[in-house]
């Protein structure tokens, strides 16, 4: 075994003592237990992978950290969390709700000006039977609707796409 390996060796030996040390100080049971008192990166206190991280990865900097801020502090401090985003803050500020007046205003206007592929994305999507009533309707009505009669035929090849 190398100098440099026994170092090494001997090094992770100290900071086992040491984080076995710190536990006992607050209390814990396990080395998790220790991240409530470690500062973290970006505020609030150290989650657990990254004290697993340094334990492995930057020894020195782990020791030099329980150190400061268990061993030698007179009365640990378990730190506040992270502050977390407030729920709903995360929803997309460029994104629009309309009501179904709005829609249904859209869609008017849509219609007359002649603009099918608005009319297409702005109208509900009708289930096939639907279609077929409203389709049966209009022919009893002696009215053709190529619109109702495109929406029929695009439900039937959707339909057979999902059942293949």
């Amino acid at each position: 075994m190398s100098l440099m390996e026994q170092e090494k060796l001997k090094y992770r030996e100290e900071l086992e003592k040491l984080i076995e040390k710190a536990i006992r100080k607050v209390a814990g049971r396990r080395e998790n237990d220790l991240c409530k008192y470690l500062p973290g990166a970006s505020g609030g206190y150290m989650h657990h992978f990254t004290l697993r991280k340094l334990k492995h990865a930057e020894p020195h900097q782990l020791f030099n950290l329980l150190q400061k801020f268990v061993v030698d502090a007179d009365k640990p401090k378990a730190l506040d969390p992270k502050p977390r985003a407030p729920r709903g803050s995360r929803k997309r500020k460029d994104f629009f709700s309309f009501s179904r007046t709005d829609i249904e205003k859209v869609l008017d206007l849509a219609r007359r000006t002649g603009d099918k592929d608005l009319v297409a994305r702005f109208s509900p999507k009708r289930s096939l039977p639907t279609l077929k009533r409203e389709l049966m309707r209009s022919i009893r009505e002696h009215h053709v609707n190529q619109d109702l009669w495109n929406a029929y035929v695009e439900a039937v090849q959707v339909g057979d796409k999902e059942t293949k």
